[in-house]
């Protein structure tokens, strides 16, 4: 389930539907945001099978004039560590200057059929902003087939701070476009910020 807007009614809104921890999950989110006017927002549930036990969790994107907000709430059975199932949820600010990229991977079935502004199969939202970065190396080699020399390693490095996938199957097509409009307008908000004065890249 996910939803967008702005507002911070609208965003408590949100939170209160999907049904997940509402209490905590809009405390968190509110503290982080605080007097800040709120651009955008996402919430987005999902759940996930681990071994034999079904986990919920939910993450929460929102957009301030400044700031690219992240809460990520995850429940937890019993454990050695707490007698009884926990919650853990987690905030984190991030200046919309630093963010480095905003990646949107669209799933299209039939595309020699595709109409403009027909809602994609799936979509995967990538935004890094240089928290996490993944770096992918593979043996170096020069374009002789019976050069046996060590041309030594290539490789890349990609920014992958969060990656938040939808579908049209699991989540609905409301999911699908809400998840759209939120990366257009942090897409939008980080041209911005990069196009100003004091920009930092």
């Amino acid at each position: 389930m996910a939803k967008t807007g702005t507002t911070t009614q609208g965003l408590r809104a949100a939170i209160e539907r999907s049904g997940y921890y509402p209490a905590l999950v809009a405390e968190a989110v509110e503290a982080a945001v605080g007097g800040e006017t709120i651009g955008s927002y996402l919430v987005h549930q999902e759940t996930t099978f681990d071994a034999n036990e079904v986990r919920r969790h939910v993450t929460v994107l929102v957009l301030t004039d400044t700031r690219f907000i992240v809460s990520h709430t995850d429940e937890q059975a019993a454990d050695s560590t707490s007698p009884t199932p926990y919650a853990t949820t987690s905030t984190e600010s991030v200046k919309i200057g630093r963010i480095s990229s905003v990646v949107v991977s669209r799933v299209v079935a039939n595309p020699e059929k595709y109409v403009p502004g027909s809602l994609p199969r799936e979509v995967v939202l990538t935004i890094g902003w240089g928290a996490v970065s993944r770096i992918d190396l593979e043996p170096a080699a020069c374009g002789d087939p019976n050069c046996e020399a060590d041309h030594g390693y290539t490789g890349s490095s990609t920014a992958d701070d969060l990656s938040l996938r939808v579908s049209e199957a699991g989540d609905g097509p409301d999911t699908v476009r809400q998840t759209l409009a939120f990366a257009q307008a942090l897409s939008e908000a980080t041209a911005v910020t990069a196009g100003g004065s004091g920009a930092t890249r």
